[in-house]
């Protein structure tokens, strides 16, 4: 995969009232970007392959990105033929390979559609993102994707390098001997990671990474990867902080940030309950110093016994990465080691049970989490373990790879929609919210206090 220079020229073209086709976009082997005339582009939902339109899509979202998939032909739309399939050669020049384009969308976004494609005999695997359909209309690319978080969090344009750097160097000195700090500083200024660029920012979440081990071996795991034909996008974080360290990041977040969030579980480091040990003390660290902010855990709520005495020493919420609500389908993707789906659901229970935000972190591949068998899962598992919040997140790994497994795993029939799921879950879940980013406790304060009212007798 490469990720191309855009040599795309703009044209004029006028939106009407009426759903419009969008033009197929494709690359060659350079990897420059450019529309095919003629042909309309497509999207996935599984095996269905499905026209993009003005009515289906988005404007590319700032900070999107443009991949291009080696080994694989793009599947188009002939609009003089009304015939769809693979096309492996420009057709207004035939010496010329072309190949898919891709989108791996800024966060806030969901799917509905996936890069639609053919892959040639030995097609490698694709690196660990997430590759949305694309396509071009008027002025600009559009995207296969729906919005489910407005919040500017993540939003690039709002992360100066130059505030940045002097929020390091304010770091420097308030946190001059404190490990965590300076592992924040590379995740800020050498992976462009978002969470650490917010700490020095001084703005909404700030991460806590801390565990060096995990008990599950992801298929896309981004921190450690076995599996020689993917390379992990950054390194887990290589010590592990005192209980000291943790709370000196944690309170110098909070202490600057209104309604501030601080979380464990990050993407540089495994699973946060294994690193327990330090990380209650740290809580109850930060609580004796203060009653403000939101402390927050990503996790795969293995261990529920452990989780409880983080509940005990006061922390405010948990996010549960899911990538489906079928045990099998679960496992499948998980792959844990020493832990089951039952004491996954036991974790949430405890959380719910004991007044905790509980928010999913749900995995999202359109073609599995909106077939019917997962749909109809989805919501058996909202009527018995109410969350609060489902995050909806894309699926970063290769999508066909990814549903032979599904399929392979439980039955998967043809996809509803992505957009048709939402507002089906939404309509008969009213008070489920959805979202991208954690939320801090002054925004679901009132929602805990109204399930708590309920739960009374």
């Amino acid at each position: 995969m490469t990720r191309p220079k855009r040599t795309h020229k703009k044209k004029n073209r006028s939106a009407g009232r009426t759903p419009q086709l969008l033009t197929a976009v494709v690359a060659n082997e350079k990897g420059e970007i450019f529309d095919l005339e003629g042909y309309a582009a497509v999207g996935a939902d599984g095996a269905q392959f499905n026209s993009l339109t003005t009515a289906n899509t988005i404007e590319l979202p700032h900070g999107s990105e443009l991949m291009f998939l080696p080994d694989r032909a793009p599947v188009l739309l002939d609009r003089s033929t009304g015939t769809l399939g693979p096309l492996d050669r420009n057709p207004y020049a035939p010496d010329e390979k072309i190949f898919p384009v891709a989108a791996f969308n800024s966060p806030g976004v969901v799917l509905t559609h996936t890069c639609a494609y053919e892959e040639h005999a030995q097609a490698r695997i694709l690196p660990l993102f997430s590759y949305g359909a694309v396509g071009w209309y008027g002025e600009g690319f559009r995207s296969a994707a729906m919005v489910v978080d407005t919040e500017p969090r993540q939003d690039l344009r709002r992360m100066p390098q130059d505030r940045i750097v002097a929020g390091v160097r304010q770091m420097q000195k308030q946190l001059p001997d404190n490990r965590l700090a300076r592992h924040l500083e590379h995740c800020a200024l050498t992976y462009g990671c978002p969470a650490g660029k917010n700490f020095f920012l001084g703005r909404y979440e700030a991460p806590l990474p801390t565990s060096q081990a995990c008990n599950a071996r992801c298929l896309g795991c981004i921190s450690l990867q076995a599996d020689a034909q993917l390379t992990s996008s950054q390194n887990r974080i290589a010590f592990t902080p005192s209980a000291r360290e943790i709370a000196e990041v944690a309170l110098a977040h909070i202490r600057r940030v209104e309604n501030a969030v601080v979380s464990f579980g990050q993407g540089c480091e495994g699973d946060p309950l294994m690193a327990a040990g330090e990380i209650e003390p740290a809580i109850r660290l930060i609580r004796e110093a203060t009653a403000e902010g939101t402390i927050n855990m990503n996790t795969n709520a293995s261990l529920p016994d452990t989780l409880k005495g983080l509940l005990d020493a006061g922390l405010d919420s948990i996010r549960v990465s899911m990538n489906s609500v079928r045990e099998s389908c679960y496992m499948a993707y998980f792959r844990p080691r020493g832990y089951g789906f039952d004491q996954v659901l036991e974790s949430i229970d405890l959380t719910l049970a004991r007044g905790g935000h509980v928010a999913i972190n749900y995995l999202n591949c359109p073609g599995f989490t909106d077939c019917p068998e997962e749909a109809a899962a989805l919501s058996v598992f909202l009527e018995k373990h109410p969350v609060h919040l489902i995050q909806w997140r894309n699926l970063n790994f290769d999508p066909r790879r990814y549903l032979e497994i599904m399929r392979t795993a439980a039955p998967m029939g043809p996809a509803v929609g992505m957009d048709r799921l939402l507002q089906m879950i939404g309509k008969r879940y009213p008070r489920l919210r959805f979202g991208y980013f954690n939320p801090p406790r002054e925004r679901f304060a009132d929602l805990l206090a109204a399930n708590q009212k309920e739960r009374k007798p």
